[in-house]
């Protein structure tokens, strides 16, 4: 069973900031940013007593410190992947292998982070345009589920199609189907070290999608899930096992 941990969790949510700073349509559908739409609903789905929302962005100078006090990371990037630090790519990862939660979105597939966690090129089949998706649970008692519309219907959004360069997931929770026919893993789990990682795709900066209250439920299910019940700490490490060592 996978408890909540007795004091309250960091939640961090990560946006790189490009589209909204440098496009005022884009502004427009997310005047705070996606971190402030994002964070303003995670605060609205989680017990503050449990998980509290900060967030940061790429921009910002104190980001890799904020980043590195999350218990559950949320990531959302598309254009500035190689401009996150080396060090702090590693960083992330070494705390996701002891014990941080991390929910990548959309185009956050294609972050360093996840790669380096994945181990593939994260690649996809995309289309630029207004598709409609169906977001379809295929694992309906998974706790990310609970609540979600059957099927969540997003009318405009881009595609995401396979084949998606992931390794086969944990557990596949949700998967999309799309106005051109295609389908996706648009939801997918995975364990890495100690730590718990979610990968849910839809999300383009183009529309609104995060402001849909069954796309915010799914992000705030997955938070609670991937939140660790114990604190954070060193990723595993080989550790020297003399004869009896299990008797001390």
């Amino acid at each position: 069973m996978h408890t909540p941990p007795a004091a309250p969790a960091n939640v961090v949510v990560f946006n790189e900031n490009h589209h909204e700073s440098t496009r005022p349509e884009i502004r427009a559908h997310y005047p705070r940013g996606i971190h402030g739409t994002l964070a303003a609903a995670l605060t609205r789905h989680l017990d503050p007593a449990v998980l509290t929302v900060r967030t940061t962005t790429q921009d910002a100078p104190d980001h890799p410190e904020v980043l590195l006090t999350a218990d559950v990371l949320v990531w959302w990037g598309h254009l500035r992947h190689d401009d996150v630090d080396d060090a702090l790519v590693e960083h992330l990862r070494e705390r996701v292998l002891g014990g941080m939660g991390l929910v990548v979105l959309h185009s956050g597939a294609g972050s360093r982070l996840f790669r380096a966690l994945l181990g593939t090129t994260c690649a996809v089949r995309w289309r630029h345009g207004d598709d409609r998706q169906l977001v379809w649970t295929v694992k309906p008692g998974h706790p990310i589920a609970a609540g979600v519309p059957q099927p969540l219907v997003i009318d405009g959004d881009e595609m995401y199609g396979e084949p998606f360069d992931i390794p086969e997931p944990d557990e596949l929770v949700f998967i999309s189907s799309f106005t051109g026919g295609e389908v996706f893993r648009s939801g997918a789990c995975f364990t890495r070290g100690a730590g718990r990682v979610f990968y849910f795709s839809p999300g383009d900066q183009e529309a609104p999608v995060y402001e849909q209250e069954g796309v915010q439920r799914v992000i705030a299910n997955a938070v609670r899930w991937a939140a660790p019940t114990t604190p954070v700490g060193p990723a595993p490490a080989n550790a020297q096992s003399p004869v009896g060592w299990w008797r001390a």
